[in-house]
């Protein structure tokens, strides 16, 4: 019975231990950051020396797919892959348009004036919500409600 008790702690401390090691994957995983530069460059690599792929504006959510020193590896809206460098990015909250003619409303309602109408990936800022509603801010100041379901 004693060595039966022993078998059952050893296979807890185990996948104990297990988890601990798989953890920090998933939370790097996980990461969702935007880009905070105007302009950023996406390479094929983790430093200047890479090709540009192609350029993202101010507010372009990603997801962390692997750090390397100072380089991220992110995904986007569309599982594209890239490299950026940590400084063009930070923490603030954005969603990016996943649908075209995504209309941008004065209220959150879907009866409220349309304020303008946007393409997919155009990225905002994400000033609050109301709901199913993101109230945004584009980086050119303009500011509005959009549901949910068109954003990423």
């Amino acid at each position: 019975m004693k060595h039966l008790k022993i078998n059952v702690v050893t296979k807890i401390i185990t996948a104990a231990l297990a988890g601990l090691l798989i953890l920090p994957a998933l939370l790097v995983a996980q990461e969702r950051l935007c880009v905070t530069a105007g302009i950023a460059n996406m390479r094929s690599g983790p430093g200047t020396k890479y090709d540009v792929l192609w350029q993202v504006e101010q507010y372009h959510p990603v997801t962390i797919v692997e750090k390397k020193e100072d380089w991220y590896k992110i995904k986007d809206f569309e599982n594209d892959v890239a490299w950026l460098h940590k400084s063009l990015l930070g923490s603030t909250a954005s969603v990016i348009t996943i649908k075209n003619k995504c209309n941008i409303r004065s209220k959150p309602v879907t009866d409220s004036t349309i304020l303008f109408t946007t393409e997919k990936g155009v990225p905002f800022k994400v000033l609050g919500k109301k709901g199913n509603w993101i109230k945004i801010e584009h980086a050119d100041g303009d500011i509005g409600w959009i549901y949910k379901t068109l954003v990423w």
